[in-house]
């Protein structure tokens, strides 16, 4: 009799908890339903390249299309712009540019084919009508200042064709900043006399200045020469995983000075330490070197060797899960506030963790927030709100600029 007793209930145990995690879903459904939600940075333009390729469809080998987005309640996504550090040279600078120039019109040229269910996003209202309207939202960055040059008009030009933030730099060195994992150390010891100009620049223009991936003499530099908010586009917090791409307390607290935010990146990487792995590391090594004896790559080269790369890594490492993204989403909260902090996935850069390996699982973020008790409130802000508040704190302090010139 006994067992019979404890049999039921541990069955009607089962069964709330069930009945539970529908009710986290139905409510992850209504709060997205009130709502905007963005995400601050994917790589997915550079598949555009590629003729085949078709965001109004789903795509197996993408973590980011429409489908997918309708599918996780993702209302808006920031695509970047990606462009890898090359030579410092015109030539380079004039042929980067041109590849800068060729992605844009990838991008609109996608919505375009698509603007049923898609549209170009300049602004937070132009966000919040493509949602009302059932569209996606399609907010364009360009991720490494490279293709700047030395030209500062090109920030304007790239402005006026539809991006809203511009990475700095990216995994090396530029003329604009030091890069916070360039393998040769500092050059300029922070920001460059050009790269002061740079956020100026943008300032002016109502750019976004995105201090993700610049060192940490960089980014106190830019806080000290902007007259902005600043984003963080794709990283997270040093204090919960010792990497240099990753924030720390102190940068933090400056960020929170400052009115920015740090959009917190699922990269596995970023969330949580990888667990040592020498066979691991070797065949990283091996694939390096096999990519760079090819010399300088085409972007469908780029595209592939990111392939064999994420290949690689799924076969050896484990992902971080969506409790360690919240885990630091939750720290912001802790040291700065909520006003703070954001969602930037680095989605086909990289970005993937047990749960949310595509925009498609996006919701299943909103449940972590939900059993921990975040309110409405709390997600919204979270999830879209302090993004949009900071792209038009720096959108009205570029037109407050530019009518005092005037």
């Amino acid at each position: 009799m006994r067992t019979k007793f404890l049999l039921m209930t541990l069955c009607l145990f089962a069964v709330s908890c069930k009945l539970n995690e529908e009710q986290v879903s139905r409510k992850a459904e209504r709060i997205h339903d009130n709502i905007l939600s963005v995400d601050t940075h994917c790589d997915t333009p550079m598949r555009l390249l590629r003729g085949s390729f078709d965001l109004g469809a789903r795509n197996d080998r993408s973590c980011v299309d429409f489908p997918k987005m309708k599918e996780g309640r993702l209302d808006a996504e920031f695509f970047a712009i990606f462009i890898g550090q090359g030579p410092r040279t015109p030539e380079d600078y004039e042929r980067e540019h041109g590849r800068t120039l060729e992605v844009f019109d990838s991008i609109k040229a996608s919505v375009a084919r698509n603007q049923d269910i898609a549209g170009i996003a300049l602004n937070p209202d132009d966000a919040l009508r493509l949602k009302n309207e059932g569209k996606v939202a399609v907010f364009i960055g360009i991720e490494n200042g490279y293709p700047i040059g030395t030209d500062i008009t090109r920030i304007g030009q790239y402005y006026d064709l539809g991006a809203r933030y511009i990475t700095l730099c990216h995994s090396s060195n530029n003329d604009i900043c030091d890069s916070s994992s360039d393998k040769g150390g500092p050059e300029h010891n922070g920001l460059s006399a050009f790269g002061e100009e740079v956020v100026r620049e943008m300032n002016r223009v109502g750019m976004m200045v995105d201090v993700s991936h610049i060192s940490d003499e960089s980014f106190y530099d830019v806080l000290a020469v902007t007259k902005a908010p600043v984003i963080a586009s794709h990283s997270s917090c040093r204090a919960l995983c010792e990497n240099p791409r990753n924030l720390n307390d102190d940068m933090l607290q400056a960020l929170k000075k400052n009115g920015g935010v740090i959009q917190i990146c699922i990269l596995s990487d970023y969330l949580r330490q990888p667990v040592p792995n020498p066979e691991y590391d070797a065949k990283v090594r091996e694939l390096r070197e096999s990519w760079r004896s090819m010399g300088e790559l085409t972007m469908e080269q780029q595209e592939k060797r990111w392939e064999e790369f994420s290949k690689l890594k799924a076969q050896y490492v484990k992902l971080a899960t969506i409790e360690d993204a919240v885990n630091h989403i939750q720290h912001v909260i802790d040291v700065i506030g909520i006003d703070h902090v954001g969602i930037g996935t680095d989605f086909d850069g990289g970005g993937s963790i047990e749960g949310c390996t595509d925009a498609s699982m996006m919701k299943n973020i909103t449940k972590e927030m939900i059993r921990r008790g975040y309110s409405r409130d709390d997600i919204a802000r979270i999830w879209g709100g302090n993004i949009m508040r900071v792209m038009r704190e720096v959108q009205a302090a570029a037109s407050r600029e530019q009518s005092v010139t005037n």
